[in-house]
């Protein structure tokens, strides 16, 4: 399917490995904290009481999204007796849950039945992306994903510069196509890759991931996450456009 994908999947369920990792630099209160230890970092709120989740919600309908599956755990009533008693103007919300935090690559396989064959952007609940890079997939016609210049992130995204070594780096065919991915790369792979680009976990699929998604094997952290997901299915003839942000 091309043309614009008004669907977006958020991964907001939580207590996977990555959504475990806390930065050192930032230090929560106890309301913040207790959210966090939950898997619901999403819901803690900023000043103005606004949670986090829901500016990432405004950036998807500014780019055109109109609807949003969030992925949740069973027990994250709390995301549902938010957003029941304020829901968003601008578009319409569904829910999938993920039984068990197993990864990534199987939250996405939880949304199967919700996103109805259309194709779909899938993003982290815990990530502000600029709008300009949410809308470039919305447009985008095919299943790809976004790359981010890792200076730009630390320059601009609020992002510090020893966390950019941790994101995954992109190697990308002359006609724009992904053909590597690495995560976390070591310092060797790093300086081999000086112009690669970096993913935030900003993609648009089509049908077709969720086979990638059944078949790919466990990580060596034991999830099942969906960039290795994403390479299965380019080992398998999909192609993923880059676009940069």
């Amino acid at each position: 399917m091309s043309g614009e994908a008004t669907t977006a999947v958020v991964l907001a369920r939580g207590l996977g490995t990555r959504m475990r990792r806390d930065d050192p630099a930032v230090v929560l209160d106890p309301t913040q904290a207790g959210l966090a230890a939950h898997g619901l970092k999403g819901m803690i709120p900023d000043a103005a009481g606004r949670p986090f989740l829901s500016h990432i919600l405004s950036g998807l309908a500014d780019a055109g999204v109109r609807r949003v599956v969030l992925v949740v755990a069973p027990e994250h009533a709390v995301i549902r007796t938010h957003y029941d008693t304020h829901p968003p103007s601008r578009l319409s919300l569904a829910y999938a849950v993920q039984a068990e935090p197993r990864g990534t690559a199987d939250a996405v396989l939880a949304a199967e039945a919700a996103v109805e064959g259309a194709d779909f952007l899938v993003c982290n609940a815990d990530n502000l992306y600029p709008e300009v890079a949410l809308r470039s997939l919305v447009t985008l016609g095919e299943p790809g994903l976004v790359s981010f210049d890792a200076d730009a992130l630390s320059r601009e995204g609020n992002i510090a510069p020893e966390r950019i070594p941790a994101f995954a780096l992109l190697e990308v065919s002359t006609d724009g196509y992904l053909t590597r991915l690495v995560e976390k790369p070591d310092a060797a792979t790093a300086r081999a890759m000086p112009h690669a680009g970096v993913s935030m976990n900003l993609w648009r699929f089509d049908a077709g991931i969720f086979a990638a998604c059944r078949e790919v094997p466990r990580s060596i952290r034991g999830e099942f996450e969906l960039p290795e997901a994403a390479m299965h299915a380019v080992a398998h003839g999909t192609r993923l456009r880059v676009v940069r942000a």
